[in-house]
């Protein structure tokens, strides 16, 4: 008890822990629009192309600031995003199909710029490679700042346009008609479910951003129909798995921060896919069960 005590004291525990639980709740707010929407992959597609930002910001400032390195993932991770939605418009191939594209080639040239960087000098030392697989051990208060700051805006943004997001999120056909800019608010959350990607990079990495963005609200979608609740409970579950996370990880030596909380979204996200009533999979079982004895006995009277 002591430990855990002390653990929970640690200033270093408290700013890793506080910047998971941030990253959760934007990552859960943001996603349930994501998930409704069906554009899950968004996220996968926008965390890989945002690598040869990073590298490039780095190459051409040779600044080691993440606020410097974070600002180049968000211009590529914006770039592709616009190339997603010109392809899907301007041609007869499909969402996933386009992002699959982008992502592979943007990763690709990702890669080899991290290849050829480390031939510059202090390229170790910036530690690039923490964007890929994530590194939250080495948050600072500036990047907790950085993410509060982000998280705010994010929020106060979806609270000013709940009706139209609720209303495109649901039929953006019909908000079209009644004279919703659909494309307007399409591109306002595209924006924002990139920043949300971008400031968790330092955090969960590039490859397991997506999951982040999605298994919250995945969860809290089988927990209510309703969307004000769906995205406060994404948001409880993603603060939830970002503080246990970080608990885990600290408490055993050499295990990785990202990877766990990632581990404790997915874990959260199945026990919700298993026991949520009216949706979760074990309660449908015992509905199907109960509803087949109960025919079999009005047979069995009938007869």
């Amino acid at each position: 008890m002591s430990s855990l005590l002390s653990l929970l004291g640690d200033y270093t525990f408290q700013t890793v822990a506080l910047g998971s639980a941030l990253l959760g709740i934007i990552s859960g707010v943001l996603g349930s629009f994501a998930v409704l929407k069906k554009q899950s992959l968004l996220g996968d597609g926008v965390s890989h192309a945002a690598l040869p930002g990073v590298v490039m910001a780095f190459l051409l400032t040779a600044s080691k600031n993440t606020e410097v390195l974070l600002m180049g993932a968000l211009l590529t991770g914006l770039a592709a995003t616009f190339i997603i939605s010109r392809i899907v418009k301007h041609s007869r191939i499909r969402f996933d199909s386009a992002l699959a594209l982008v992502m592979s080639v943007f990763f690709g040239i990702g890669l080899v710029l991290l290849t050829y960087s480390q031939k510059v000098p202090n390229a170790n030392q910036a530690g690039l490679k923490r964007f890929i697989y994530g590194q939250a051990s080495t948050m600072l208060e500036r990047d907790v700042t950085l993410m509060a700051v982000c998280g705010i805006v994010i929020v106060i943004v979806v609270f000013l346009f709940w009706k139209e997001l609720k209303l495109f999120s649901f039929d953006s056909e019909f908000a079209e008609t009644i004279g919703f800019g659909t494309g307007k608010i399409n591109l306002l959350l595209s924006f924002l479910i990139v920043l949300a990607i971008i400031i968790g990079l330092q955090t969960v990495g590039v490859v397991l951003m997506s999951a982040m963005l999605i298994a919250p609200a995945v969860a809290a979608r089988q927990w209510s129909n309703r969307l004000w609740l769906m995205v406060v409970l994404a948001a409880v579950f993603g603060a939830l798995s970002g503080v246990i996370g970080t608990l885990i990880s600290s408490a055993v030596a050499g295990v990785p921060t990202g990877p766990v909380i990632v581990v404790c979204v997915t874990a959260i996200t199945v026990i919700s896919l298993l026991f949520a009533p009216n949706r979760g999979i074990i309660h449908r079982v015992y509905l199907h069960r109960k509803a087949r004895a109960m025919r079999k006995s009005q047979k069995g009277v009938n007869a």
